[in-house]
């Protein structure tokens, strides 16, 4: 198997990583939060992207799969506390909105992602860190591997989740399989039956279930689907719709809104500690 890594100007700029075996392919976006953009496989786009907004500087992407990093979700007034101080924290973090490193990974296997601290990530979560994803291509999958070091000389608190949007044709044909039998809508922040939440998908949903290691969005238009695959503690799943867009946000997240407040399923890294997070996406044609 040969990986190519390439930079292209069109139709926006962007790396290009293809496996030249089978033509799959991914696009990454460096400067926009080390957003893959696309994602190739088997001939088809597997990702939904807004391309107008995505080449909006001033918007936020709604497409690719943002990195969600060092919370997910919002805080109340986006604000928390550090050693009595208080700290100015966005909706989902700064990671996506960042300028990331990339390199070919070592052993030639894939790309790899890097993000480190700087002075304005500091102003808002004071603490020295490096965030790495490995991203690679298998048979019918993306691969994605995050590492989180804490390089500070205190305890770190995070959450960590990736953003994906996946392209749907018609979400009154669309279903879901694997997910816990209750979940909270996030939207009132109320526990709910799962399956009466995914009724309303073609109308706009924000749930979080789990923990599960597997879930299964299928396309029942065009008879294909896309298992998502995650280890535990990365094995929380949300779902997310946005009509009238065609797509479906399938995310796995670490913890839920306000853990950095609440501690619910907050990672916590002593001084040089490491977490390792990881997951699968895998394409299947189903006829």
């Amino acid at each position: 198997m040969t990986l190519i890594l390439s930079q292209k100007e069109l139709p926006y700029k962007h790396w290009e990583y293809i496996n030249s075996d089978n033509g799959d392919s991914i696009r990454i976006v460096p400067e926009r939060g080390g957003l893959i953009t696309s994602w190739i496989c088997n001939g088809r786009e597997i990702l939904y992207l807004d391309q107008v907004r995505f080449k909006n500087p001033l918007k936020s992407v709604r497409g690719g799969i943002p990195v969600l990093f060092p919370i997910c979700g919002d805080l109340p007034n986006n604000k928390f506390m550090v050693d009595k101080n208080e700290y100015y924290l966005k909706q989902h973090g700064f990671a996506r909105d960042a300028s990331w490193q990339i390199h070919v990974i070592e052993d030639q296997s894939g790309v790899l992602m890097r993000l480190k601290e700087t002075q304005s990530t500091l102003n808002s979560y004071p603490f020295e860190f490096t965030l790495e994803m490995e991203i690679r291509l298998k048979i019918n999958s993306l691969e994605i591997l995050a590492k989180i070091i804490n390089n500070s000389n205190k305890l770190m608190p995070f959450s960590f989740g990736l953003h994906p949007y996946f392209y749907i044709k018609d979400l009154n044909h669309v279903r879901i399989d694997g997910l816990t039998k209750e979940c909270i809508n996030q939207k009132k922040m109320k526990k709910s039956e799962t399956s009466f939440e995914l009724k309303q998908l073609s109308n706009g949903i924000d749930l979080i279930a789990g923990p599960t290691n597997s879930t299964v969005l299928l396309d029942l238009t065009d008879q294909v689907s896309l298992e998502m695959k995650s280890e535990e503690p990365f094995d929380l799943s949300v779902v997310w719709t946005d009509p009238p867009r065609q797509m479906v946000c399938l995310e796995p997240w670490t913890s839920p809104r306000n853990s950095l407040i609440n501690g619910d399923r907050t990672i916590v890294l002593r001084p040089g500690g490491m977490q390792a997070l990881k997951c699968h996406f895998i394409f299947n044609q189903l006829a």
